[in-house]
C-alpha cells in the first residue's frame, strides 16, 4: 500500500500546477479567436457579411492548425535551426527544419533552441498547442482589414502560405531562440510577432485587395452591437491566458502579467473615451471607440506584460490609446492611409499599439519584475531573467536599440513577403476579389446561407435564380 502511494502516474519532469495552467491559458487564447474574434468582427460588419466573415475565422484557425503539426511548430520552435549561414551569424539561427509533428515524441519533454535557462516542465503537446493557438489568431486580426471583399478561395491559399513564410520565420527569430533573440529583443507574449506583423500584413492586404464597395463603406453599420460586446468581452478575458501562459509557469510572473494586463486594458479604454469626449467632432462616448481603447491597451501591453509593474501598465494603456486615437483620426486622412480601406483599422489597434507597446518595453520595464526568479531566500535555482527599461538601467538605450532592430525587421520582412504572396495568390486564384456582382449579394451569393433569413427568403432567392 505504501509503495503504491508513492508511485506518481506522470514523468519526473512533469509539474502538474504549469502543465495544467498552459492548457487553460491555451484553451483562453483559443477561445478569442473562436468564438471571440468570430462574433466580434461578426457583429461589426454588415449583416450580408456576418457568414463570409465566421466562416473565414473558423476555417483560418483549422488551417493553422493542420500547417503547425504538419511543418510549422518546427520551423516556429526549433531543438534545431536549419543552418543557412555561418555559426552566429543571422542566417544560422534564422528558422527551423520543417519536421512532422506526427508521432509519440508528443509527449517528451519540451524542448527548444528557446529555453536555455530553464527547462520546461511540460510535454511538447502542451508547447505545440499553446503557440499555435498564438499562430492561429494572427491571420485573423488580419482579416478585419480585408473583410467584404476578400475571394474565400484566395484566403484559404493566402492563411496557409502566410503562416509559413512569414509568421513562422518571426517567430523563430524573436520567440524560438534565433537571432534578435540571441541579441536581447524581448516580445513577451505577441505584440511584434502577432499584433504588429497582422497591422501590416492586414495594411497591405487591403492595397492590394482593393476597396470595399462604395456603398458598403459609406454604409458600413454594425450588424449586432451586442454582439460585439461580447466577442470585445470574450477578447479581454481571454487575454488573460494570452499573456498569463507567457512566463510558462503558474509562477509569480504570470500573476503580475495578468495585473499588468488588465490595468493597462482599463486605462486604455478609458482614455479613449476621454478623448472622444473631449476632442472628437461631436464630443460623445461611443461603445466602438471605447471597444478600440480597450484593443489598444490589450495589444500594446503583450510584448511586456510580464516586465511591466503596475506604473508602467498605466503608462502603456495611457500612451497607446492616446496615440493610436490621434492616428485614426487624423493620420486616417493622410496618404497612404487614407487610400487605403483597412475595413477595421486593423493597421492602427494592432499594428500601431504593437510597435507602441514593443517599443516602451525599452522604456518602461522595471529589471525587479523578474521573469522566472533570482537566485535567494525565495528561490532555487541558478540565475533568472527580466528586462530593463532606459527608466530603471541607467538611462541606457540598449534595450530601446534592440527593440526597434527587431521592429524594423518585423515591419520589412513581414512587408515584403506579404506583399509577394498576396501577388502569388491573386495569379493562382486568378484575382484576390470577389466580383462585384456577388459583393452586392454577400453571403448568400458566397454561401448560400444568411445569418438572419427572413422565413423562406434564402430558397425564394435560390430558386428565382435558378429560373
Amino acid at each position: 500500500m505504501l509503495e503504491a502511494a508513492t508511485i506518481i502516474p506522470y514523468p519526473h519532469w512533469l509539474n502538474p500546477g504549469d502543465n495544467a495552467w498552459q492548457l487553460v491559458a491555451a484553451t483562453l487564447v483559443g477561445l478569442m479567436s473562436l468564438p471571440g474574434i468570430a462574433v466580434l468582427y461578426g457583429g461589426l460588419v454588415q449583416k450580408k457579411w456576418i457568414v463570409n466573415t465566421m466562416l473565414m475565422a473558423f476555417t483560418g484557425f483549422a488551417m493553422v492548425l493542420i500547417v503547425w503539426v504538419l511543418w510549422g511548430y518546427n520551423l516556429a520552435f526549433p531543438t534545431t535551426f536549419s543552418h543557412f549561414g555561418a555559426d552566429g551569424s543571422f542566417w544560422s539561427s534564422f528558422i527551423g527544419q520543417p519536421k512532422p509533428l506526427m508521432s509519440s515524441d508528443v509527449q517528451d519533454q519540451a524542448s527548444s533552441q528557446a529555453n536555455t535557462l530553464i527547462p520546461w516542465h511540460f510535454p511538447t503537446a502542451t508547447l505545440a498547442y499553446f503557440q499555435v493557438v498564438f499562430a492561429a489568431i494572427t491571420p485573423l486580426l488580419f482579416l478585419g482589414s480585408v473583410l467584404g471583399r476578400m475571394k474565400f478561395k484566395a484566403w484559404l491559399l493566402f492563411v496557409p502560405l502566410w503562416i509559413t513564410f512569414v509568421y513562422c520565420v518571426n517567430a523563430a527569430l524573436i520567440w524560438g531562440g534565433g537571432f534578435f533573440a540571441l541579441k536581447g529583443a524581448v516580445d513577451y507574449a505577441g505584440g511584434f510577432v502577432i499584433h504588429l506583423s497582422a497591422g501590416v500584413t492586414g495594411f497591405i492586404g487591403a492595397a492590394i485587395v482593393g476597396p470595399r464597395l462604395k456603398r458598403d463603406k459609406n454604409h458600413a453599420v454594425p450588424s449586432n452591437l451586442m454582439m460585439v460586446a461580447v466577442g470585445a468581452g470574450v477578447l479581454w478575458m481571454g487575454w488573460n491566458g494570452f499573456n498569463g501562459g507567457g512566463p510558462f509557469y503558474a509562477g509569480v510572473n504570470a500573476a503580475s502579467a495578468v495585473l499588468s494586463t488588465n490595468v493597462a486594458t482599463a486605462v486604455a479604454l478609458m482614455t479613449w473615451v476621454t478623448m472622444d469626449m473631449l476632442f472628437s467632432k461631436q464630443k460623445k462616448p461611443t461603445f466602438l471607440g471605447a471597444i478600440n481603447g480597450m484593443i489598444c491597451g490589450l495589444v500594446a501591453i503583450t510584448p511586456s506584460a510580464g516586465w511591466m509593474n503596475p506604473l508602467g501598465a498605466v503608462l502603456v494603456g495611457l500612451i497607446s490609446s492616446s496615440v493610436v486615437w490621434v492616428a485614426w483620426n487624423y493620420l486616417s486622412k493622410v496618404r497612404p492611409f487614407s487610400k487605403v480601406d483597412d475595413a477595421l483599422g486593423v493597421v492602427y489597434t494592432h499594428g500601431i499599439a504593437g510597435l507602441l507597446g514593443g517599443l516602451m518595453v525599452g522604456l518602461f520595464a522595471d529589471p525587479a519584475m523578474t521573469h522566472y526568479g533570482i537566485a535567494g531566500s525565495d528561490y532555487k535555482g541558478a540565475g533568472g531573467f527580466s528586462v530593463g527599461g532606459w527608466f530603471y538601467n541607467g538611462h541606457s538605450f540598449h534595450q530601446l536599440w534592440e527593440q526597434f532592430l527587431a521592429a524594423a525587421w518585423i515591419i520589412c520582412f513581414t512587408g515584403v513577403m506579404s506583399t509577394i504572396l498576396f501577388f502569388l495568390v491573386k495569379f493562382i486564384c486568378r484575382g484576390l476579389r470577389e466580383k462585384d456582382e456577388a459583393l452586392e449579394v454577400g453571403d448568400l451569393a458566397l454561401h448560400d446561407e444568411e445569418a438572419y433569413p427572413v422565413e423562406t427568403f434564402a430558397e425564394r432567392v435560390s430558386s428565382l435564380r435558378s429560373q
